[in-house]
């Protein structure tokens, strides 16, 4: 009898220490490959407790996470000649756990050194211009790049993002100049467009009070009214506006030409009636 209790104790205890030794838990953000007798099997462990065949199968965990891995910064030429040092960020995730663990050695490090190359790759085929207003477009053409060897690792590029663009200090000042001189065009050319509707309107005001002669009369008594009504000690002399076209007309000259219209004028004789006045 006694016999048979130990003999059930120990064979309770062997089973004990197997199914400690063989059961596993996944987590949810987890998924197990199994290598039995180091093959591996096709399906792979999904979360919650799983059962191992002792010394016969291995099992190794993969992350299903989205990893974020900065890319450290890479200097690079652009098309158009311009040293510039670019980092970068990429979002990535294992879709297929057997083939991130069979295809490749380290799939982390391994789309580390695809990212690092393709940013590289992807400076050398760009200008200044494009890395520092159009993002978009490269980031996609980068992740088109990254997602190529990664598809058959069994990792999904969900984003690739280029963070920042470092210039030597010699083109942020060549930069720096351009701008300012493309703000002062641009002020210039606001400058000289107000001026040119401005002369548009006072040549138009001009041809109104050229019709109406009574109109610069009562600009010119407006005028004394908005400085009469301030508080200074400018003192405003009313100016006849007929003596003012009297000094025009002087200065233009139509007195004289009336004067000289007024006045008779000799008939000079052709050069025939004088030829035969001093023959005879």
């Amino acid at each position: 009898m006694d016999v048979l209790l130990y003999s059930l104790g120990a064979v309770a205890v062997i089973a004990a220490v197997g199914w400690g030794t063989s059961a596993r838990v996944i987590k949810q953000i987890e998924r197990g490959v199994v290598f039995r007798l180091g093959r591996a099997q096709p399906q792979p462990r999904q979360p919650g407790l799983t059962m191992l065949i002792p010394i016969v199968d291995r099992m190794k965990r993969v992350n299903m996470q989205v990893v974020t891995l900065p890319v450290p910064a890479q200097d690079g030429i652009t098309r158009d000649n311009v040293t510039v040092r670019v980092d970068a960020v990429v979002y990535y995730r294992v879709i297929e756990p057997i083939n991130a663990v069979v295809q490749v050695q380290d799939y982390g490090f391994a789309i580390a050194q695809v990212a690092q190359t393709s940013l590289r790759s992807i400076i050398g085929k760009s200008d200044l211009d494009e890395l520092l207003t159009n993002r978009e477009h490269l980031n996609q053409g980068l992740e088109v790049m990254l997602d190529s060897p990664a598809a058959g690792w069994g990792i999904e590029i969900e984003r690739v993002e280029i963070k920042d663009v470092a210039l030597p200090d010699s083109m942020k000042r060549s930069m720096s100049r351009q701008a300012e001189a493309e703000r002062e065009r641009r002020s210039r050319v606001i400058t000289a467009d107000g001026e040119f509707q401005a002369s548009q309107r006072l040549s138009e005001a001009a041809n109104v009070m050229a019709d109406t002669p009574a109109a610069l009369q009562l600009r010119l008594l407006q005028t004394m009214v908005e400085v009469a009504a301030e508080k200074n000690s400018t003192l405003v002399l009313p100016f006849p506006v007929e003596m003012l076209r009297y000094f025009d007309a002087i200065a233009t000259g139509a007195p004289t030409a009336e004067r000289d219209d007024a006045t008779p004028h000799r008939e000079v004789p052709p050069a025939s009636a004088r030829e035969e006045r001093d023959s005879s």
